[in-house]
Parts: C-alpha cells; sequence; structure tokens
C-alpha cells in the first residue's frame, strides 16, 4: 500500500525520515504548482531503506485523476537501464562476454560488416546502427521478430566501434534479442523473472496486462520546436516517436525495451538500490560486487554523432559528473552516479559512495529535458552517507 502522500506520513511504516520526506515533497509540489510538471513521483533509498516515497499532481487530466504511488508511467529510455543490468546478470553468471560479437549469439546480426561488433560496444552505442528500420510504423514496433529482423540487416552508418550515437530505439531490440539467444527467455520474462520477482519488484513492465491499464497516466508534451536534425530523424523517427504513439493499448501491451517500459518512481529506485548496495539488496544477490564495478566503469566519453554533445558511459549506463567533463549532472556531480534517463525527463540511477538510489517517474514530456532542475534538486536534499 502507499506509505505516503502529498506529505503526509501514513503510519503503516517506521524508518522513514520525515523531515527529508517533506522536502522533497516541497520540491515537487513547487514544480506542479508551477505549471513545470503535471504529475509525478519521486522515490530514492540510502543504505538499503526506502526514504523518499512521493508523488504529487494529475495523472489524467482528461478525468482528473490524481497521482498516486501506485501510478505508471511510460518511462521512455529509463528502461534501458534495467535492460542492461539483464544483460550484466547473464555475463555475471559466465554466460555472456562483453568482447564477443554480438553475432556469436545472434549470426543474422553479422552482415554488412556487423560481424565485428561487440557486445561492449552495442551496450556503449557504438554498433553503428542507431536508425530505425525504413517504413517504420507503430504496429511494426509492436512485433519483436519484424523488428529484430530489421535491425539485422541493416548496413551501419560508420564503421562499427568507431562512432558513438545514441541507439535510442534500436539498443533495446538489440540487447534485448541478446538475452534471448543466450538464455532463451525473452527479455520481458527475463527481467521478470531474474531482476524483478527476486527484488519484490512488482511494477516493472515490458507490456503490460490488461489488469493494470487503469492506473498508467498518459503522457502528454509540451510545445516544441520540430525536429530537423536528419541523423536525429533517422533515429527517432517523429511518426512513432510521440506521446500519442507510446499512449497506443497496444503499444502499452508491446516489449518495446529501448524506451517502452512502464513503471513506477518505487520499481526504478529499487532495482538502482540493489546496484548501489554492490549488487544486494534485503538479502538476495542479483550481481556480484566485483561485477558492479565492472558495469560501471566508463567506456567512452566520446561527442555523440547525432547531438554533438560529450557524455560519459559505462557499460548501458549514463556516468554523472560535470558537465562540461561529459557527464549527467542530473545524477550528481562526483561522477560515482550511474544511470539512465529518459525522454521528457523520467530518470534512475545509484550512487554507490553515497548508498543512494533515485527514481523520478512523470507524465508531461518537455524539452529541453528538466531532469536537472527536479531530480539534482531532490537529490541534493538528501544527506551524503559515508562510503
Amino acid at each position: 500500500a502507499p506509505l505516503w502522500g502529498n506529505g503526509v506520513l501514513r503510519g503503516d511504516r517506521i524508518g522513514m525520515n520525515a523531515t527529508l520526506q517533506g522536502r522533497v515533497q516541497q520540491v515537487i509540489d513547487g514544480r506542479v504548482e508551477s505549471g513545470d510538471e503535471i504529475g509525478l513521483q519521486i522515490a530514492a533509498y540510502v543504505n538499503g531503506e526506502l526514504v523518499v516515497d512521493t508523488w504529487s499532481g494529475v495523472a489524467d487530466e482528461a478525468t482528473g485523476q490524481l497521482v498516486d504511488g501506485d501510478t505508471l508511467f511510460t518511462s521512455w529510455s529509463t528502461t534501458k537501464g534495467f535492460v542492461a543490468t539483464c544483460l550484466h546478470i547473464l555475463a555475471d553468471r559466465g554466460h555472456m562476454d562483453y568482447d564477443t560479437p554480438v553475432a556469436t549469439y545472434w549470426p543474422a546480426f553479422g552482415v554488412h560488416g556487423k560481424d565485428v561488433v561487440t557486445v561492449r560496444e552495442a551496450l556503449t552505442h557504438r554498433a553503428g546502427v542507431p536508425q530505425m528500420p525504413e517504413g517504420v510504423t507503430p504496429e511494426m514496433m509492436t512485433d519483436w521478430d519484424a523488428m529484430c529482423a530489421a535491425i539485422a540487416a541493416h548496413t551501419p552508418l560508420w564503421t562499427p566501434g568507431t562512432t558513438v550515437c545514441y541507439h535510442a530505439w534500436t539498443f533495446g531490440w538489440i540487447i534485448g534479442e541478446l538475452v534471448r539467444r543466450i538464455d532463451g527467455r525473452p527479455i520481458a520474462q527475463f527481467a521478470r523473472e531474474e531482476l524483478c520477482q527476486p527484488l519484490g519488484i512488482e511494477d516493472f513492465y515490458l507490456g503490460i496486462p490488461d489488469a493494470v491499464e487503469g492506473r498508467v497516466a498518459p503522457l502528454t508534451e509540451a510545445p516544441s520546436e520540430p525536429e530537423t536534425n536528419e541523423l536525429a530523424l533517422r533515429v527517432m523517427p517523429a511518426h512513432v516517436t510521440s506521446a500519442a504513439v507510446v499512449n497506443r493499448p497496444d503499444f502499452r501491451r508491446a516489449s518495446i525495451p529501448g524506451g517502452g517500459g512502464i513503471m513506477n518512481a518505487r520499481a526504478i529506485a529499487r532495482h538502482y538500490a540493489m546496484l548501489a548496495q554492490a549488487g544486494v539488496l534485503d538479502g538476495v544477490r542479483i550481481l556480484s560486487a566485483e561485477h558492479c564495478k565492472v558495469i560501471r566503469t566508463v567506456q567512452t566519453d566520446a561527442p555523440d554523432a547525432r547531438s554533438g554533445v560529450r557524455r560519459r558511459r559505462a557499460l548501458g549506463y549514463s556516468l554523472g559528473g560535470e558537465p562540461e567533463q561529459g557527464g549527467d549532472i542530473s545524477m550528481g556531480r562526483s561522477g560515482s552516479e550511474f544511470g539512465h534517463a529518459g525522454n521528457g525527463g523520467s530518470l534512475g540511477f545509484a550512487d554507490p559512495v553515497r548508498k543512494l538510489s533515485f527514481g523520478l517517474t512523470k507524465n508531461r514530456m518537455r524539452w529541453p529535458e528538466p531532469t536537472v532542475e527536479t531530480a539534482y534538486l531532490v537529490a541534493e536534499t538528501i544527506p551524503r552517507i559515508p562510503g
């Protein structure tokens, strides 16, 4: 049951920090009252304990339904962090090696020069195939086999490994198909059985069941200038990259691991709490402590070919730090933070130094993304824990 709501302690669990909760509530209420946000949730763990669990605003403007702790949001590329962790579970168990070509596990991928693309390069957006298939439609995106076949047939835009370009959508099918080829289970099933269920995460979905449809907040888009960059339009075609598309019932029920995950802030924060605690949470170990160090090690800080923005990247995650050094400051300034943001402003990250994890979900997509404004304000209120 929801523990907190609009700054009021329900009283059915002890150990929450009421002062901290109140500070965070004040921040997010202010974001809603200002009109910058419509509805959002925040959750955070410190030292493996849930210390923030709060929300504010309206989930559905058409009906007036308010956000509560159980509201679900399509959180775009925040999904990628969960998907990367799934592949790391297989690597940690010795079933996969990062420097092995993707085509070793998925032979059809190894055409047109992609036979040299390694798993490490796929995780760090250097596979050379960020472009969506020609003629892609929302219906095609719900067809797993069709998308994987089209991406496997791609000709790289550059020599693989030489250029970083954010694989906004294609990352999910590449990494998800790797999980399926190596393990045998679809990524949605693997995530549920090997990551979420052991950790008690109930509200992360790669394809929702009908029963939770009423809990999913529709996304809305704030006005913005249309995209004109030709490469950006190939990577994120406007006709399939919109709130209207991800709000579709068929899209919500499909497994789209590059950006179609549906979740709440609690699920995000709990996933990253495990990573902030060196792979273990509440006595359940998902990854070895040694492997948790491997997955957050910087792999590249090259500028992105699409945006020109320099970004420090680990194995499937972005890294925190100062922007001029390629860090994502929305996670923090130290550089020890790692996680993933989503289109329009959702975010999840772990900071092993502070023993902190953080989840933010929201329904108003804005550009530039306000993640820095909201997440950084909140995360910086959380006390530092000696680590």
